[in-house]
């Protein structure tokens, strides 16, 4: 008996020894709040940070909590600030140049949280931002791609397309990274075509979707058969626009042809694709860059085609639509972006 229970005391010890056997139930998950300076919902940019913390949820067993700060410019910086004082969290996710300047003031605050800014860097120079990782994006590059695209299907014999090689671009505003986008769209559509027409607008407002929809149809009416919108909630308009003159729009930040099918069929049918800033794809992976240790905070990432954070819709749509020979050029220049032929202008 006394054998048996040896035995028994021996092989509990080679099972679970007392010096490596952890209670992985008593392990806490790590807390992510997303700090969003406005609602979900726009079907672009906040909604695509917001798959990716959903994924890191289902895949990497974190917690989170998105905090939705509304419309109201005003209060977006005590939000920020209450935010980081008073919520349970390991790390705090913020995005764009509207929030740079406010997370600067407040990550030196809390040298014991992590913070991550997506789509704009704090300046480490100037601010003690050692726990912060900054993501930003080579939209340059896709919008090259979204370019070449443009100028190649606007010479194409398809209903919605007209004879002339004009296309458009509507910003929210002319700032850095919107003419970052711009550029990149111009660059790629001259390379394309030296003599097409590019008519470029800014909306001065990102949710006004009744101007964006104003703009388009004067950029329809002068020729445009394709526009580029790049402006969060004022684009929704642009493609209302698309839809009533019976031409196209291109999509941007998520898949946005694919994000609203399910409401609006009629209007994701005119998207002819959309030029990608993979934001969830980003936040997923530097979530599990910090669970593995291998996060750099305190420096800049930049995500362009080659590490995901950059692309085109390659959609449903897409393939119905375009002919093979635009996407073999698409494709081509993809590889010429990647393998350094190709040299895209950028506004930074």
């Amino acid at each position: 008996m006394k054998h048996r229970l040896l035995l028994f005391v021996i092989t509990l010890l080679t099972i679970c020894p007392m010096t490596s056997c952890d209670n992985k139930s008593d392990e806490k998950p790590l807390k992510v709040v997303f700090f969003v300076h406005g609602v979900l919902g726009d079907q672009s940019f906040f909604d695509s940070a917001q798959r990716g913390l959903d994924k890191a949820e289902d895949e990497l067993g974190i917690e989170s909590k998105t905090i939705e700060a509304g419309p109201d410019d005003t209060q977006w910086e005590a939000a920020l600030t209450d935010a980081a004082n008073d919520e349970d969290y390991d790390i705090l996710i913020a995005g764009s140049y509207q929030m740079n300047t406010f997370l600067q003031q407040v990550a030196p605050r809390h040298p014991d949280k992590k913070f991550i800014i997506f789509d704009a860097p704090v300046d480490y120079d100037t601010y003690d931002c050692e726990n912060v990782y900054s993501i930003v994006y080579k939209q340059n590059e896709g919008s090259y791609l979204a370019g070449v695209y443009a100028a190649a299907m606007t010479t194409q014999k398809i209903d919605g397309i007209n004879s002339q090689a004009i296309i458009g671009c509507i910003g929210a505003q002319e700032i850095p990274v919107i003419l970052d986008f711009i550029l990149g769209y111009e660059q790629g559509a001259k390379d394309t075509n030296p003599n097409i027409q590019i008519i470029r607008s800014f909306a001065d407002g990102w949710s006004n979707p009744t101007l964006g929809k104003q703009i388009a149809l004067t950029q329809y009416n002068q020729g445009a058969d394709i526009i580029f919108q790049i402006a969060g909630g004022t684009g929704e308009g642009v493609f209302e626009a698309a839809v009533e003159d019976t031409h196209f729009a291109l999509g941007v930040d998520s898949d946005q042809a694919l994000a609203i099918e399910s409401t609006d069929p009629a209007q994701a049918a005119h998207i002819l694709t959309s030029m990608m800033k993979n934001i969830d794809n980003s936040l997923y992976r530097a979530i599990k860059l910090h669970l593995e240790g291998n996060l750099t905070y305190g420096q800049i990432d930049s995500l362009g085609i080659a590490e995901g954070g950059i692309g085109i819709a390659r959609n449903k749509y897409y393939e119905a639509i375009t002919p093979s020979a635009v996407k073999a050029l698409v494709d081509a220049t993809e590889e010429k972006i990647l393998n350094g032929e190709i040299v895209v202008q950028t506004a930074f």
